[in-house]
C-alpha cells in the first residue's frame, strides 16, 4: 500500500498510446484477465505474476471499480511470486540422503543419476511446503495526463511491469527521465540560462 501511503521511491514512466471510450469496463476485464492465479497444481521453482489491488495482494478481483479506478488515476499492483530454497540447506539434505542409500545398499558413493533423483524429490517436497517470496510493484496511471509511476527501482521489475502492462492494455510505457519532466515543466532552458551566473559567482 506505498502508493496509498507513505514516502515513496518510484520510476515514471509516459504512457504512450490513447485511452479509448468505454475504457472503465475493457479495463476492468483486461485486468482481470490478466490478473494473478494461484497455479492449478503446486508450485514449483517458476516465477507466477499477475496483477492485485494495492489495498491487499491477496484481492485478485478488479469487479469492483471503486477499489482501483480514482479518476484520473488507475492504481493496481504486478504481483511475483517465486519459490527459492536455501542452496547450503538443500545440499546439506541432499548429502544426507545419499548418505542413507548407500548405507542402505552398503555402497562407498552415491550414482549421479541417484543423487541427481534425490536432488529433485528433495525440491518438490519442500517446495510443497514452503511459502513464496512475493515481489509487489504497485503502479499509480494517470490516464489523463498520460503517465505512470511504478513504485520500483529494480531494472527487471520494471520490464515486468512494461510487458504486463502493454499484454494488458496494448500501451507502452516509456522511461520518462528528470530531464524530460523538467522540460516539460518549462525549468530546463531556466537552469542552463542560469548556469553561467552560477558558475561567475562560485568563481568570485
Amino acid at each position: 500500500m506505498g502508493i496509498l501511503s507513505g514516502v515513496l521511491t518510484v520510476r515514471r514512466f509516459r504512457v504512450l498510446g490513447e485511452v479509448p471510450e468505454g475504457f472503465r469496463e475493457s479495463y476492468r476485464e483486461r485486468l482481470n484477465a490478466y490478473a494473478f492465479r494461484e497455479p492449478p497444481n503446486e508450485q514449483g521453482k517458476q516465477e507466477i505474476e499477475g496483477w492485485a489491488q494495492v489495498h491487499n495482494l491477496l484481492d485478485t478481483d478488479f469487479g469492483d471499480q471503486n477499489r482501483w479506478l480514482y479518476e484520473p488515476y488507475a492504481l493496481f499492483a504486478l504481483r511475483i511470486d517465486k519459490k527459492v530454497l536455501p542452496a547450503r540447506w538443500l545440499r546439506a539434505t541432499v548429502d544426507k540422503e545419499c548418505e542413507r542409500w548407500c548405507a542402505d545398499r552398503n555402497q562407498e558413493r552415491c550414482p549421479p543419476p541417484v543423487r541427481a533423483e534425490i536432488r529433485d524429490r528433495v525440491e518438490q517436497e519442500w517446495l510443497r511446503r514452503i511459502l513464496p517470496q512475493v515481489r509487489v510493484a504497485e503502479v499509480s496511471w494517470n490516464m489523463q495526463e498520460g503517465f505512470a509511476v511504478v513504485q520500483s527501482l529494480s531494472e527487471a521489475t520494471l520490464e515486468r511491469v512494461r510487458r504486463r502492462f502493454y499484454q494488458t492494455f496494448g500501451l507502452r510505457l516509456v522511461p520518462w527521465s528528470p530531464l524530460d519532466w523538467m522540460e516539460d515543466l518549462g525549468t530546463v532552458e531556466a537552469l542552463v540560462t542560469a548556469t553561467p551566473a552560477v558558475l561567475n559567482l562560485e568563481a568570485k
